[in-house]
């Protein structure tokens, strides 16, 4: 009987990895959550109608929650892309605030000698707000992916980082002015839509077509559904680490022009409670906190869940506090029917999308 040499069998244990990678592609994509978020939308809403419809159901209401999701759907949407690579961002929110410290910098500093010249800088001052997210994220993928530090001690060393920057910069005084463009997007509607609200689904849309029809997507996916199976397969995990915490620096630096869109003011400790509120969103969302899995629409479906409680909790005159409690709660509730649902279903071999490639890691005799 001929014996295996090692290089036969690296060579086949590789044949199993990839086929086990096509296999995980082809199922990756079921849009687990997105089902519950829609029922709890339709439930929220119909209760909060029904308890208070004069106030909830007011057309000013009704805008005035399609306005204030964006920032925080844009930076839950970035907090997802970082948990679908294993990782998470918690610089999140620092560097939001960072860019809109930098756009208002620069336009009342221009503004103070020539308002006309700062008025039509204004896109351009923009785009150097958006840019400070894009090098605030590329510092946070070289601290991952090339030093090597754990993604939650690097983020939280940079957001403390950006923090301290932001504070210093202003004096831990909030700045005031942005340019008229900004503040004519936040106030604009189409249809009766706020335009912030349609940048929010543009958002929406390009990052699940990045996540889902691109090969960085795909790439993205399998290093956080299991990274020695990526590695087998050819992927460079420096590269989809720079480029996944590079697009959620720059989500963050939109999130900042967003906040400028809503109130034309900036300052170091705007939105801190968005930081843990971000992560509830990715994960009522349906991503996987591990990793591998993460579907857009179930994000933005569970923005907009706690948004129309949180203003729903207004309309009947709760407080913050208890707002705060329904957050746990809801959060919990989808945990424990997701723990129901996954110890009743039969155990089937492989069990989840990651046994599958490790399975198929193990060479056979």
């Amino acid at each position: 009987m001929p014996s295996t040499t090692p290089r036969g069998r690296f060579g086949e244990m590789n044949d199993q990895v990839d086929r086990s990678v096509r296999s995980l592609l082809d199922r990756i994509h079921v849009n687990r959550g997105v089902g519950r978020m829609l029922v709890l939308f339709a439930l929220a809403f119909a209760l909060f109608a029904i308890l208070n419809p004069r106030v909830f159901l007011n057309p000013v209401n009704l805008q005035n929650m399609m306005v204030a999701s964006p920032e925080v759907g844009i930076l839950a949407i970035a907090m997802t892309l970082a948990m679908l690579t294993g990782g998470i961002d918690l610089s999140l929110v620092a560097i939001a605030n960072l860019s809109a410290i930098t756009v208002s910098t620069m336009f009342t500093a221009i503004a103070s000698s020539d308002p006309a010249m700062a008025e039509s800088l204004g896109g351009l001052i923009a785009l150097v707000g958006v840019a400070v997210g894009v090098l605030a994220g590329a510092i946070n993928g070289f601290l991952i992916a090339t030093v090597g530090i754990t993604p939650i001690l690097a983020t939280l060393a940079t957001m403390q980082i950006f923090n301290g920057i932001a504070i210093v910069w202003t004096g831990g005084k909030t700045l005031y002015g942005a340019p008229a463009v900004l503040s004519s997007v936040g106030q604009s509607t189409v249809a009766g839509i706020p335009i912030l609200f349609l940048e929010f689904l543009v958002v929406a849309v390009l990052i699940g077509v990045l996540i889902t029809r691109t090969p960085f997507g795909r790439r993205t996916q399998l290093q956080g559904a299991n990274p020695t199976a990526a590695m087998y397969s050819g992927i460079r995990s420096t590269g989809v680490l720079y480029g996944t915490y590079v697009t959620t620096g720059l989500l963050g630096g939109l999130a900042g022009l967003v906040f400028l869109s809503r109130n034309p003011t900036a300052s170091a400790d705007y939105g801190t409670s968005y930081v843990l509120l971000v992560i509830v969103i990715a994960v009522l969302g349906g991503t996987n906190p591990t990793g591998g899995f993460a579907t857009v629409t179930g994000v933005v479906l569970a923005t907009l869940v706690l948004q129309v409680v949180q203003s729903g909790f207004t309309a009947i005159r709760l407080s913050a506090y208890e707002y705060a409690i329904a957050q746990g709660v809801i959060l919990i509730a989808v945990m424990v029917f997701d723990q129901v649902r996954v110890r009743r279903r039969p155990r089937r071999a492989p069990s989840s999308q990651t046994e599958t490639i490790a399975l198929a890691e193990i060479p056979r005799a």
